[in-house]
C-alpha cells in the first residue's frame, strides 16, 4: 500500500521473486502508468515494471477491496511533520481504516513506515481491531518492518540489505519473518515492534547529528580559513575510530529531517528531554542560511548585490541522481534568495518540471532551465545544491562568471582554474 519511493521497488522486488504483488496508491494516474508498464520514478527503470505486469507478477489499483485476495499486506506510506514540528500520522491512519474495512483472518499487516516507537501496536493496531472486528496476534498478525531504501545507489540492493523485524507477538513476528525472508538474504528479529521502530529512528538520527557535526565545524573552519573538506579527507585516513559525513547545504529528504522530531516528540510524553538531537536538527536547519548569507557575500565582492541578481539553484533534488525532492533544501534557497530580490531559476536533470509542495506550492509548473553556455552564463551565481552525476561540472567552471559550491565537486586544478570563480559554502 503506498507506490511511492519505498513501495514501487519493494512491490518489484517481490514480483522479481516469482511473489504475485497488487500495488495499492490512491493516485490513478500512478495506478494507469503501473499498468502499461510505465515507471515514475527515475530509478526504477519502466522495462522492469513492464516486465512485472507482462508476467502477471504485478498489477497497480487503487481499489482497497483488492486487499481481501491478499495474504500479506505491506504498509508503505509517507509520515511526515506538521508545520508545528508534530508527528504527522493521517496517511497511516487513513490506510488503516482501509485496510480494516478488508481485513481477514489469517492475513498479515507490516507497518514500514518510519514512526515513534509505538504506533504500529497502539495507533495501528487500535484503528484496525476496530475497524474489522478482528484481534491483533490472535485473528491476524501485525509487525513492524522499517525500510531501508537508498535511492540513487547503484550498489544498494534490497535482496543485500538486512531487513528488521518486529512483531506484536512472536508468531506475529516469525509470520512477517518468513515473508521477508523470501526476498532478502538476512532476516534481523528484534523482540517487539517498539524495538524495529526504534531501531530505524536511531540510523536515520545518528546520520542526522553527524552530518550537524559537521556542518558546524564548517561555519566554524570557514571562519578560521581552513577547508573542512579537506580536514574530513585527512581525518577519513585514520583506520578507526572515524567514520567520515560531509557538509551540505542542509537536510533533505523524508528521512533525515524529518524522523529526529518523531522521537523528540514522543520523548516528551516521558518527560525525557532529546536536546542533542533537538540541536542537531537547528544546525541542519540553519544550513540553507548560511548558503544565502554566503550567496550574498559572494555577489557583493563582485559588486551586485543579492537585489535584482540572476541566480540559477543547480539541483533541486535532496540527493544525487534521483528524482525525489522532498524536503530538498533548495526550495528553501530558491525561498529565501527570491525573497531577497533575487531572480531565481534552477536546472536539475532529474526533474523538468517542479510539482506543488505542501511547503512551497507556488514554485509549482516552474521549468528547469536549459543546460546550455548561453543559458549558465547568463546568471550572476550557480548556487551547486545537488552534485548529480549527469550534470558536466567542467561545463560549469568554464560557463559560470560565479559558482557557490555547497558539495565540493567544483575542486581540482581543473576546475578551479577555468572561468568561475568558486566560493565554497
Amino acid at each position: 500500500m503506498g507506490l511511492g519511493y519505498v513501495g514501487l521497488p519493494l512491490a518489484l522486488h517481490f514480483a522479481d521473486a516469482g511473489i504475485r504483488v497488487i500495488g495499492l496508491d490512491i493516485d490513478p494516474l500512478k495506478v494507469s502508468a503501473l499498468n502499461e508498464g510505465r515507471s515514475y520514478i527515475s530509478h526504477v527503470p519502466s522495462g522492469r515494471v513492464a516486465e512485472a505486469v507482462a508476467k502477471g507478477l504485478f498489477g497497480a489499483s487503487a481499489d482497497a477491496a483488492s486487499l481481501a485476495e491478499a495474504d500479506a499486506i505491506l504498509i508503505c506510506v509517507p509520515t511526515p511533520l506538521t508545520r508545528q514540528q508534530e508527528p504527522d500520522l493521517s496517511y497511516v491512519i487513513a490506510t488503516a481504516h482501509a485496510v480494516a474495512r478488508h481485513l481477514g483472518k489469517g492475513q498479515l499487516v507490516v507497518l514500514e513506515s518510519t514512526t515513534y516507537p509505538g504506533t504500529t501496536e497502539g495507533v495501528l493496531r487500535e484503528v484496525l481491531e476496530t475497524g474489522s472486528g478482528l484481534v491483533a496476534g490472535r485473528d491476524f498478525h501485525l509487525a513492524y518492518s522499517p525500510e531501508r531504501e537508498d535511492p540513487g545507489n547503484p550498489m544498494s540492493r534490497i535482496s543485500g540489505i538486512p531487513k528488521v523485524v518486529g512483531g506484536l507477538t512472536p508468531a506475529c513476528r516469525d509470520a512477517a519473518a518468513a515473508i521477508y525472508a523470501r526476498v532478502v538474504q538476512r532476516v534481523v528479529p528484534v523482540s517487539s515492534c517498539r524495538v524495529a521502530e526504534a531501531t530505524k529512528l536511531l540510523e536515520n538520527i545518528f546520520r542526522a547529528v553527524n552530518i550537524a557535526m559537521v556542518n558546524e565545524l564548517k561555519v566554524v573552519y570557514e571562519a578560521m580559513g581552513i577547508d573542512v573538506w579537506e580536514v574530513i579527507e585527512a581525518a577519513s585516513t585514520k583506520p578507526f575510530g572515524f567514520m567520515a559525513f560531509h557538509p551540505g547545504p542542509g537536510l533533505g529528504g523524508h528521512c533525515i529531517p524529518v524522523d529526529p522530531f518523531y522521537l523528540a516528540w514522543k520523548a516528551r510524553e516521558f518527560g525525557r528531554p532529546t536536546r542533542f538531537i533537538e540541536l542537531a536538527g537547528e544546525i541542519n536547519t540553519a544550513m540553507p542560511l548560511h548558503v544565502v548569507h554566503r550567496t550574498a557575500d559572494a555577489l557583493n565582492e563582485d559588486g551586485r548585490p543579492v537585489k535584482g541578481a540572476r541566480v540559477l539553484v543547480l539541483g533541486i533534488a535532496y540527493k544525487p541522481d534521483v528524482d525525489d525532492d522532498r524536503e530538498s533544501p533548495g526550495y528553501v534557497l530558491m525561498e529565501e534568495l527570491s525573497r531577497r530580490g533575487a531572480l531565481v531559476e534552477y536546472h536539475d536533470p532529474h526533474i523538468p518540471c517542479l510539482k506543488a509542495t505542501r511547503e512551497h506550492p507556488h514554485w509549482a509548473g516552474k521549468q528547469s532551465v536549459a543546460w546550455c553556455r548561453e543559458a549558465v552564463s547568463a546568471f550572476d551565481v550557480v548556487v551547486l545544491v545537488t552534485a548529480h552525476r549527469a550534470v558536466d561540472y567542467d561545463q560549469l567552471a568554464d560557463w559560470a562568471a560565479l559558482v557557490l559550491d555547497t558539495r565540493n565537486v567544483m575542486r581540482g586544478p581543473r576546475r578551479e582554474g577555468s572561468r568561475a570563480r568558486i566560493v565554497r559554502a
